[in-house]
């Protein structure tokens, strides 16, 4: 049980910092060189990021003086089902 509470933690890190460093990249416009790269990479954290952030996007604007805190919200409610998860799994251990 130990091993599996281990797995989703990790699931829920990962997660988590796929949705930092695709806010973070959503601040920048790649150069010209880059911008395949640059793409290629937004695009694979959208596919992860995306069931999670879009609902949220959906529930209402989260957009304050052009600023987008659907990722903070998306990074709360992570850290919140995490929290429940990792408790009901050891409690059970």
């Amino acid at each position: 049980m130990l091993y599996l509470a281990r797995v989703i933690d990790l699931f829920f890190s990962i997660l988590t910092w796929a949705i930092i460093i695709r806010a973070l990249l959503s601040w920048f416009t790649p150069s010209y060189q880059y911008r395949r790269q640059f793409y290629r990479i937004n695009r694979f954290l959208a596919s992860i990021t995306d069931p999670v952030v879009e609902p949220i996007r959906r529930f209402g604007s989260m957009t304050v003086a052009g600023l987008d805190f659907t990722p903070l919200i998306a990074i709360l409610l992570l850290d919140l089902v995490r929290r429940l998860v990792m408790w009901v799994l050891l409690r059970a251990i």
